[in-house]
């Protein structure tokens, strides 16, 4: 699992980046929205991206929206909450995977999200917006010109706080019929696929428990999703005639669900806390998965590993034991003792970029020329989903460095330059590469590294 800082909250983020903007034609370059900001950090998790892709794709499929065209990000935030953003981009906080009680709700989530993006409601958003701070801006005006000809400050204040309020009070209208249009979508895809809503209902009967609490201690989800009763009695009505109420759902899937529960307990909560919430007398494969963890983030390797070999005995077929096994070695600087298990999870999970990259790692530390060649062909499958990463090119420009070809070296940290934003650096490995790779493929990616690293061809911002 690897955590990972964002340097900026995601755009266009529903409601509570509204709020942020309205608040900024006061108060420009707000100190705590910029430090929110910064504080975001997500993670990196193949098998729990597994997971959310094999929940979140039928969803997708029955809206008729294409998977590959929907990025998801975990956030890890302890808070229940998930949302859409402008790109079809859809951001899940850990909170909400660990504090579901069951795949069900976290699946009730995923299919209201999804009615968010098949109904394109984010494509009316930035209108609404900017209608909302117009209206606004607005009222400002108003109220100044009326202070300016009385001479007092009364109807400035008077004029922003209404116009804010009114402004607001059309926005929120707003986002209500589309929180009603999403779960009307959401609850007719889980239909489709046979399953149950009743996890959606479990959540919004927890999240209205939260009404009479202060705006600090109330989950981000309710503050994103404008929650009424109307829309649980909707969820329950629709329950009342759907065949698939108590639809039991695909095993299989629950108990995925389950061991990433337990998994992201163990790597984000305390140790003390995990072995608190999952006792020895928990027997179950969850609960021994995370005390596993926990083993292995207080620094007791050899037990850590024994609690794996002996779920791998019973899941052998699981790439995430044998992934878990891989990183707890490699880690407990056990390098040669990691490269079997990480070889294993690679060969059982061909697909997944995050594994393969990881496989590459071990090859790399071992250093043998052989191995580095091994690498490298690790590091290519995973380019397949992990092109964006600048941590891959990274490995790869190790890689190609440690076996003498500087060129392809210098290629690789061009693509790195161009994904971290350095332009400047960008350009000259790019042309470093261009100068010493011959005619062909590579070259021809320098050049066009060379020029669209360019000043004249980069937005205002990155020249």
């Amino acid at each position: 699992m690897v955590f990972r800082a964002m340097g900026a909250a995601p755009k266009l983020v529903v409601m509570l980046v509204v709020l942020a903007l309205l608040a900024a034609l006061v108060v420009p370059g707000s100190a705590s929205a910029q430090s929110a900001a910064s504080r975001i950090v997500t993670i990196r998790d193949a098998e729990t991206e597994s997971l959310v892709r094999r929940l979140s794709h039928p969803l997708l499929r029955t809206a008729g929206v294409d998977p590959g065209l929907v990025r998801t990000t975990l956030i890890q935030d302890r808070a229940i909450n998930a949302f859409v953003s402008t790109g079809n981009r859809l951001f899940i906080h850990t909170g909400l995977i660990q504090q579901s009680t069951s795949a069900l709700e976290l699946v009730g989530v995923l299919a209201h999200e999804t009615g968010h993006i098949a109904g394109g409601h984010l494509a009316r958003l930035p209108e609404e917006m900017r209608n909302a701070m117009l209206r606004s801006i607005g009222a400002m005006l108003l109220g100044g010109a009326a202070a300016a000809a009385s001479g007092s400050s009364s109807p400035l204040v008077a004029g922003m706080l209404g116009g804010q309020a009114s402004a607001m009070g059309e926005f929120y209208a707003f986002t209500r019929s589309q929180e009603q249009a999403a779960d009307q979508a959401g609850v007719n895809y889980l239909d489709r696929l046979g399953w149950s809503s009743r996890g959606l209902e479990r959540l919004l009967e927890r999240l209205l428990d939260q009404e009479l609490l202060a705006t600090s201690r109330q989950d981000p989800y309710f503050r994103t999703h404008p929650l009424s009763r109307d829309r649980l009695e909707f969820i329950r009505e629709h329950l009342s005639r759907s065949r698939f109420a108590e639809a039991p759902f695909p095993a299989d899937l629950d108990a995925a669900f389950a061991m990433v529960r337990a998994k992201l307990d163990g790597f984000i909560d305390s140790p003390l806390l995990t072995m608190r919430r999952y006792p020895e007398s928990d027997t179950s494969a969850p609960a021994r998965y995370a005390r596993a963890i926990a083993q292995f983030r207080s620094g007791r390797i050899a037990p850590a590993v024994a609690m794996v070999d002996a779920l791998i005995a019973e899941q052998p077929a699981s790439p995430w034991l044998h992934e878990l096994k891989g990183q707890i070695l490699f880690e407990g600087q056990r390098v040669a003792d990691s490269l079997a298990p990480y070889a294993t999870a690679a060969r059982l999970a061909p697909d997944e970029g995050l594994i393969r990259l990881s496989h590459a790692r071990v090859l790399m530390e071992l250093g043998q020329p052989a191995q580095l060649r091994q690498a490298l062909g690790e590091l290519d499958a995973a380019m397949r989903t992990e092109r964006d990463s600048a941590f891959l090119w990274r490995q790869v420009a190790v890689a190609r460095g440690r076996l003498g070809e500087m060129p392809m070296a210098d290629l690789a940290l061009a693509e790195e330059a161009m994904l971290l934003g350095d332009a400047l650096a960008a350009r000259t490995l790019a042309a470093r590469a261009e100068a010493g790779l011959p005619p062909g493929p590579m070259r021809l990616r320098a050049s066009d590294l060379k020029n669209a690293a360019q000043p004249e061809n980069l937005p205002p911002r990155r020249r």
